[in-house]
């Protein structure tokens, strides 16, 4: 437990400065999902059969509908295709916030990666907590999560900031 609660601290104090992680080696590239290498050289063949659709439930209620490549991280998805979540995933994916916090139907939950410690602590900062919550920075896109739904909570805390964001009253 005492190792836990040093984990916690630890990833609190780098919550609070968000210090970035430094870009991977020249000549290799940083694959979409959090430790993953590919080397630059390598082709990029990509087909149809090799994206995933993912819908956006927003804090707002609206659908939005992007596309990733498999592997990609579910907070990948959202940058790359420009979509407009406010504030989701302030740190890059450095696991050190929580607001690319999203809401998981339970059989697509269900057959998730299991959740690391690092995950478990963030979240524990995250509002609108619930059994099948998650961090999309975490989350890497398989093809058995084509066409899945995601929520987005309707608040958010960035602890970087010690700022509440929502929906507006």
């Amino acid at each position: 437990m005492a190792a836990s609660g040093a984990v916690s601290r630890l990833l609190r104090a780098a919550a609070a400065s968000c210090r970035r992680l430094p870009p991977p080696p020249r000549g290799v590239a940083r694959l979409r999902c959090p430790g993953r290498f590919l080397h630059a050289s390598a082709p990029a063949r990509l087909s149809s059969e090799d994206k995933v659709t993912v819908h956006f439930i927003t804090r707002d209620g609206d659908k939005l509908t992007a596309q990733g490549k498999v592997g990609d991280s579910l907070l990948d998805v959202v940058v790359d295709n420009n979509l407009d979540i406010d504030g989701f995933g302030a740190c890059e994916g450095t696991l050190a916030c929580s607001t690319c916090h999203l809401i998981f139907e339970e059989d697509v939950y269900k057959k998730l990666d299991a959740i690391t410690d690092e995950e478990l602590d963030m979240l524990d900062l995250a509002y609108g907590l619930t059994e099948t919550s998650r961090l999309g920075c975490q989350i890497c896109l398989q093809k058995s999560m084509n066409n899945m739904i995601v929520r987005v909570p309707e608040s958010f805390a960035d602890v970087r900031q010690s700022v509440d964001v929502g929906k507006n009253p």
